[in-house]
């Protein structure tokens, strides 16, 4: 190579930096991508690894998983995004992403030296020392930082009033709301160490699960698994009248059992699937909404679920495989409605059997055994109650096996691919979870959750469907500034207390009924203000027993429901309650003002992006009514 080629390598080095560093290909070609590259793919590697050897990740791993990630987001976010492409810009990025994985690291590392140094003291105040302040403050800039850059504003000015509040706010709000003030040493330990801050068990979910089922996904696209989905789709759903778009709901949910997001979903799907129903003759508007509706299921179907049904898992306590299996028919359930959807439009507008819907065998039979055999093992374990790492993690061993048995040979490239793209797609969700851990810790450090609870059961008066009400309109207010799963987050921290003891109290009703014999348990109410306390013995009238239950006391009815209602009944309801904010959290991808999922296959199918919102939130209606049947009816109990 000549001088002025070697200048002109060194001058696009910057340029492309940021991009290239996730093109495997090319890193393996030029020495500067290389590193970077190398780096990825080992990051990978290490969630595989620690993983399969470590039962549960602890503060080293959680650490390391967002140190990692933060020196991948800013890298890929620049601070400056109109000098991005200057080599200054992308030297300060790399330098920053750097201090904030070695501050994450010594926090790590801190741990043992500040509980020994402040028993020593006698326990009084955290002995943090100056690395310890600087580590801390790092870490949570650095959340606060790149949450910014990758969400934007919202869910980072939340987190700010969240740890105003705890510092400073609730000293001085009136009411419900007020609550005592902490030091910032207090605070700065909590963020740190404590199960519901940044490096907690919302972190655990992430390094645990998360980045895993993202790998597994990137290993499905990159061996040929997804064209699979779509030739599949055709053979199953392309002979019905219509059938380009019932291809496009099957696809979309089989899709989404690899991806769990539904704008992802939308993007790789839409660009086959909406082509075809628009030559079969549905309109733009309604193609797009079909694919937008269909792929927004995507993280609802099992067994990913995207990262909601994790969450989920932390959250209640119950295991990730009686979550997939309860998720099953609700997620049918939302499909069959969009296919009714789909039906109608085409006896409405004549639209028969496209006769082009040809199935490519060859990609047929090239994805299958890619897609089945690794999705039925990582299921299998799943539903055996094998904990999703080590399920995501031998799936991964298994296609990697079952590849060199089709066309699509997972090779080290591919590999090396597959690590880079779920390395890339995780990076969000990963810096997300952890900035979500400030605003949990700040939550349960306060109590306020106690509070929302309170004012949802004063303000639906104990209706439970005024509840699901405004549960469902808070959902739609924070999915138009948050990502679907830290609207359900911060909507499940608020609100499922209270809508699991509002579904309890539907029972205590018919007891009250019924009539309650046992003194003991009749002895509870003596504390409720109300003449109808002399009936309990006897029995009453259902407007009177729900007048009764509505009549109790906050603090009351959490004691009084555990006391009527067994632990099994119990841990149900507080599966509902997360089923439904769940179900409710996913609105925002098809309900205007804001819903990415519309706007993305708007621009796909050329078609105007909020009209085409408005038809996603017609077809996607399901999102709403499956909520109302988990409330209404026993279907998670097993009775339906």
């Amino acid at each position: 190579m000549d001088t002025a080629s070697a200048d002109t390598t060194a001058k696009e080095v910057p340029t492309v930096f940021r991009e290239r560093i996730f093109d495997v290909e090319f890193a393996s070609n030029n020495k500067a991508y290389w590193l970077p590259t190398s780096m990825i793919v080992a990051f990978g590697l290490w969630h595989i690894v620690t993983n399969l050897y470590l039962n549960e990740p602890g503060s080293w791993q959680n650490c390391i998983h967002f140190g990692g990630f933060a020196l991948i987001a800013a890298i890929s976010s620049p601070t400056f995004r109109f000098e991005k492409d200057r080599a200054w810009a992308i030297g300060l990025d790399i330098l920053y992403g750097l201090l904030v994985f070695a501050a994450a690291c010594w926090i790590a590392y801190a741990e043992d030296g500040l509980y020994t140094r402040t028993l020593a003291k006698t326990g009084q105040t955290w002995q943090l020392t100056f690395l310890d302040w600087a580590a801390g403050l790092t870490v949570i800039f650095a959340a606060i930082d790149l949450t910014r850059r990758l969400t934007g504003w919202i869910i980072p000015i939340l987190i700010i009033v969240a740890m105003s509040y705890i510092l400073f706010l609730g000293e001085v709000l009136p009411g419900a709301f007020r609550a005592a003030s902490l030091p910032l040493s207090d605070v700065l330990f909590r963020s740190m160490y404590n199960d519901e801050g940044m490096f907690g068990i919302i972190t655990t979910i992430s390094s645990a699960n998360i980045a895993l089922f993202m790998i597994f996904g990137a290993f499905l696209v990159v061996s040929g698994a997804s064209d699979f989905v779509i030739e599949f789709a055709k053979i199953v759903a392309g002979r019905f009248r219509g059938g380009s778009a019932f291809v496009a709901v099957l696809a979309s949910a089989l899709t989404g059992t690899i991806s769990g997001s539904a704008v992802a979903n939308t993007a790789s799907t839409g660009v086959i699937t909406i082509p075809l129903m628009k030559s079969n003759g549905f309109r733009p508007m309604f193609a797009a909404g079909v694919e937008a509706s269909a792929s927004t299921g995507g993280q609802i179907m099992p067994p990913i679920m995207g990262a909601g049904a994790f969450v989920m898992v932390s959250y209640t306590g119950i295991d990730y495989g009686t979550i997939v299996l309860y998720s099953i028919v609700p997620a049918i359930l939302y499909f069959m409605s969009i296919a009714f959807n789909v039906r109608v439009e085409a006896m409405k507008y004549d639209i028969g059997v496209e006769a082009g819907n040809v199935v490519d065998w060859k990609k047929l039979w090239a994805g299958a055994l890619n897609f089945v055999l690794p999705l039925g093992v990582m299921t299998y374990m799943l539903v055996s109650g094998r904990t999703p790492s080590y399920a995501a993690c031998f799936a991964i061993g298994t296609l990697i096996v079952t590849s060199w048995f089709t066309p699509n040979k997972m090779t080290a490239p591919k590999i090396c691919e597959a690590m880079v793209m779920g390395m890339k797609t995780a990076t969000m969700t990963a810096i997300l979870l952890v900035a979500v851990g400030l605003v949990n810790n700040a939550v349960t450090t306060s109590g306020v959750a106690n509070s929302f609870a309170l004012m949802i059961a004063q303000w639906s008066q104990g209706s439970l469907f005024i509840a699901l009400l405004l549960i469902a309109l808070a959902s739609l207010v924070l999915g138009m500034g948050l990502p679907v799963t830290a609207a359900y987050i911060v909507l499940a921290i608020l609100s499922a207390p209270a809508l699991s003891g509002m579904l309890a109290d539907g029972l205590i009703v018919d007891q009250l009924v019924a009539g309650i014999t046992d003194p003991a348990k009749a002895a509870m109410f003596a504390l409720v203000d109300s003449p109808l306390v002399a009936k309990i013995a006897t029995g009453m009238s259902p407007d009177e027993a729900q007048q009764l239950v509505s009549a109790m006391p906050f603090e009351l009815a959490v004691v009084i429901r555990p006391v009527l209602v067994d632990t099994a009944t119990m841990t149900t309801f507080l599966l509902t309650a997360h089923l439904i904010i769940f179900w409710l959290s996913q609105d925002s991808n098809v309900t205007p003002p804001v819903c990415l999922a519309s706007f993305t296959a708007a621009g796909i199918a050329g078609s105007p992006p909020m009209a085409t919102g408005v038809e996603s939130w017609k077809i996607a209606k399901g999102l709403y009514i499956v909520p109302l049947i988990f409330a209404y009816t026993p279907m998670i109990g097993g009775d339906l």
